[in-house]
Order: structure tokens, then C-alpha cells, then sequence
């Protein structure tokens, strides 16, 4: 191989400089930097790196010189590197190869690829440095009606958007895929990024229709590139509604029917601290005082009424209790165990919350059952309440969530005495520490009347 000059090095790619390296028998030459792998090579070919190229004399930019060679042969020796990088990067990395960065110039910005499901439905985790959920997002950076300053296939490929319809489906990490066959998963099915879920506020259930573009590298389901309509309304239409927490709001005034039947806790609740639409209701008490248990049962008979689109979302909760959920036939919207992170609690419950907040706006009736609030920070817990209200002509969002003791801002207040529970004495309702706002909107006057007298002879006992 003839010496190759610096500059000519310089304005080669950085896979050529590989291909030369590697004839020239260099070391650790994937390490290193384009100016210092250049300088290397010079060096090992013997060349004076300080020197500058004669003024007209670029013999080895003709054909037939090293660069040219390896030119000619880089198709072929790119393909070979990757095959034989793929595994050792895997290998560096423990494993994980959902996103992979090209060798480039570390001064360059490396491409970095990140995929929806590899091999299943759940999509990859989205590249930090671009803050974004999904590869819909990463290029266009939709507004918030969902639409992108580009489109990737236009601009890529120069043809035609090809545009699908479908219906939602969400996932509990906050993206979702656009079901073009629902219920059934297809392979046709289009991912939606998280971003675009907030951004336009999607629901589970609606029907969108947008351009998409096909896979990336890596990537299984095309991609959703803006959202175009929602429900047969342009995206830009709904995007400029009135925000939720703008929207005028009033006391429960419809009664949440909890069909006790023979149960004394839940009948107890039902008539003495009751539910309304829009209420925020905390299960309060000390530990092993039945707070799980009742809300579980609670939760139970709301999952039965079609009007109502319940979740629950478990937090800090112990293993054994996970089993009892799915056996009482209740499928969580997220699960955290005992020892998970407070800001992962957090998090689950905020996305938990804002997919009801969606509901309650687009008139549906929502309830969000949290078990529990006592590892999550105070102001997440302050903010998931505040999301509960009933929407004047309108939808609304219910929370009930489990606690050690009340926060403060609650409808109702739901009482359980360990001491009760302990002994078997049911409904171990505290009916002094329980309270409603406003029971009369529920259960009428008298309703309301009784409940007092209950509470006073429960004062006075």
C-alpha cells in the first residue's frame, strides 16, 4: 500500500479509515478518534504526519491507491465489521441491544437507533437525549395536535404518505399502538409514542387515523408520523379544546351503587361514607386495619358496571397481595412491589391518573383505585386527588386510594379501625373518623340525616 496523506485521510469516512486500519494491522484502532486514527495511520505507514500536502500533488486521490481500495471494498468490510462488532458491543453492554450508535466521530453525532418491540408488542425505551417516547416523535417533533415539521417518508423515500385508520390501544408505559384489525393484534399495527398520547390526549378506544412511515432498522411495527384525526374530528380541532383542569366542576350529586348484597364493610361504606362521581375517597387506617381488602372489594363490584372505565394501580404493595388481584379477577394497570422507588410509584400513578383525566374530558366516567399512597411523595399524592371532580354537563374522574392517614382536600373520608379488623368485628368502619361532603347530594336528606345520627351515637357510645 502507497503512503496515504494526512489530508487525504482526513476527508476519507471514518469506515474507510476503519478498512485501512485494519490492512495496516493498528491496535485498538476502533477506539480511537477520526483526526487521531488518521495520525496513526500516517504513522504506520512511515509518513510525516506534520507535513503538508504539495500544492497540486494528490497522487492519492488517483485510482489505484489505498484510499481508492478501500473504497472499492467498504460495502463488503462494513457489513463484516458489523456482523463481528454486533456481538461484542452486546457483550459490553450486558446484553441489551435495543438501541445500538454507529462508529462515527465521537465530535459527530452519532446516530442512535431505538426500536418498538424487537419481538413483542411493548414498544423500547426512547432515547434520552432527544426527551421523546417513541421514534414518531424523534424526527418530527410533532406540535401538540401531534403533526411533525417533516415527513419521514417523504423525505426519505420521495413517495407518497401511506395513510391508516384504527382504534387505540394503550400500554401502561403511556405509548400505545393503533389496532388496524381490533381487537386482535396484526402485524399492520402502528405504534404510537407516549408523546403523542399526552400530546393529543388519546383515550384507549378512539378511533385515529394519520400517515405512518414503514420500520427503522431494528424496528418491528411501523410508525405513526402525526395524528390527523380523532374520532372523525381533525386532531387540531380537539388539541384546542378547553383544558380539563379548566373545565367548571361541582360536588358529586350521582351515587356510586357498590351493590353490597350481604357484604358488612362494603354496606357500611356504601350508606354511611358515600361514593359519588368525581369524588376523591382515601381508605384510611393504621396497618392491618383491612384498607387493601376493602378497596380491593370495592374495586370488585366497579369493574362490573360497563359505564364506569375503571384501573388500579398497585404501588409499594407486598408480592402475595399481587395474586390476590388477578385472582379476584381485577388485571392492574401497573404493579410496583414493596421495595420499588418512590418516584416510580409516582410515576405510575401519574400516568394512571392522566389516561382518567382524558376519559373524564371527553365526557366518560372514570375510577383510578390506588393501593397505596404512603411511600409516594406528598405532592404527587396531593395532585393525583386533585384530579378527581365531576365536570359540570360533563364526564368525571373518581379516586380511591389507600392511605395511613388522610391528606387533606378529600370528599370522603373512609375510616377502618384495626382493632375492629383484628377481632373479627365487622363492618370495622371508624364512623367517628369517617366523613362525606355534602352526603345529601349522594343520599338525599334523610340519608344525610341518618348518617349523623349514626356518627353521633358512635360518639356518644
Amino acid at each position: 500500500m502507497s503512503v496515504i496523506s494526512r489530508s487525504a485521510l482526513e476527508s476519507s469516512s471514518l469506515a474507510d479509515l476503519h478498512e485501512i486500519a485494519s490492512e495496516l494491522g493498528l491496535d485498538g484502532f476502533r477506539r480511537l478518534r477520526k483526526a487521531d486514527l488518521a495520525l496513526a495511520i500516517v504513522e504506520r505507514q512511515g509518513g510525516d504526519a506534520g507535513a503538508p500536502d504539495a500544492a497540486g500533488d494528490e497522487p492519492d486521490a488517483a485510482p489505484g491507491n489505498g484510499v481508492a481500495a478501500a473504497i472499492d471494498k467498504a460495502d463488503d468490510a462494513v457489513a463484516e465489521d458489523a456482523a463481528a462488532e454486533k456481538p461484542a458491543r452486546r457483550s459490553r453492554r450486558g446484553g441489551r441491544g435495543r438501541s445500538r450508535t454507529r462508529d462515527r466521530d465521537p465530535g459527530d453525532d452519532a446516530e442512535v437507533e431505538s426500536s418498538p418491540a424487537g419481538t413483542g408488542e411493548r414498544p423500547a425505551r426512547s432515547r434520552r437525549s432527544r426527551g421523546e417516547d417513541g421514534p414518531a416523535d424523534t424526527d418530527e417533533r410533532p406540535s401538540r395536535s401531534g403533526r411533525g415539521r417533516g415527513d419521514d417518508n417523504g423525505a426519505r423515500g420521495g413517495g407518497e404518505e401511506r395513510v391508516v385508520a384504527g382504534t387505540v390501544e394503550l400500554l401502561p408505559n403511556g405509548s400505545g399502538f393503533l389496532r388496524v384489525s381490533p381487537p386482535e393484534p396484526s402485524d399492520d399495527d402502528v405504534y404510537i409514542s407516549a408523546a403523542q398520547v399526552r400530546r393529543c390526549e388519546l383515550v384507549a378506544g378512539d378511533e385515529v387515523g394519520g400517515p405512518v412511515r414503514a420500520p427503522r432498522r431494528s424496528e418491528r411495527y411501523p410508525s405513526l408520523i402525526r395524528i390527523d384525526t380523532i374520532n372523525g374530528r381533525s386532531a387540531d380541532e380537539v388539541a384546542e379544546g378547553t383544558k380539563y383542569d379548566d373545565l367548571p366542576c361541582t360536588y358529586a350529586s350521582e351515587r356510586i351503587s357498590l351493590d353490597a348484597g350481604e357484604d358488612p364493610t362494603l354496606k357500611a361504606i356504601e350508606w354511611l361514607t358515600p361514593l359519588g362521581r368525581g369524588s376523591r375517597a382515601v381508605i384510611v387506617g393504621a396497618a392491618r386495619a383491612g384498607k387493601t381488602e376493602a378497596l380491593r372489594r370495592i374495586a370488585v363490584k366497579l369493574s362490573g358496571q360497563e359505564e364506569l372505565e375503571c384501573s388500579v394501580v398497585l404501588t409499594g404493595v407486598r408480592p402475595e397481595e399481587i395474586g390476590d388481584w388477578n385472582a379476584a379477577g381485577l388485571e392492574p394497570f401497573a404493579v410496583l412491589g414493596l421495595g420499588s422507588a418512590s418516584d416510580a410509584q409516582g410515576q405510575a400513578i401519574e400516568r394512571a391518573v392522566d389516561t382518567g383525566r382524558r376519559v373524564a374530558a371527553r365526557g366518560g366516567h372514570a375510577v383510578v383505585l390506588i393501593d397505596s399512597l404512603e411511600q409516594v411523595a406528598a405532592p404527587v399524592a396531593r395532585r393525583a386527588l386533585a384530579a378527581a371532580r365531576k365536570i359540570v354537563d360533563g364526564g368525571s374522574l373518581t379516586i380511591i386510594a389507600t392511605a395511613r392517614e388522610a391528606l387533606g382536600g378529600e370528599t370522603t373520608v373512609i375510616a377502618l379501625d384495626s382493632e375492629l379488623t383484628s377481632t373479627g368485628r365487622l363492618p370495622a368502619l371508624d364512623l367517628a373518623a369517617s366523613a362525606t361532603v355534602r352526603p345529601e347530594l349522594l343520599v338525599g336528606e334523610k340519608g344525610a340525616e341518618a348518617i349523623a345520627a349514626a356518627r353521633a351515637a358512635t360518639i356518644a357510645g
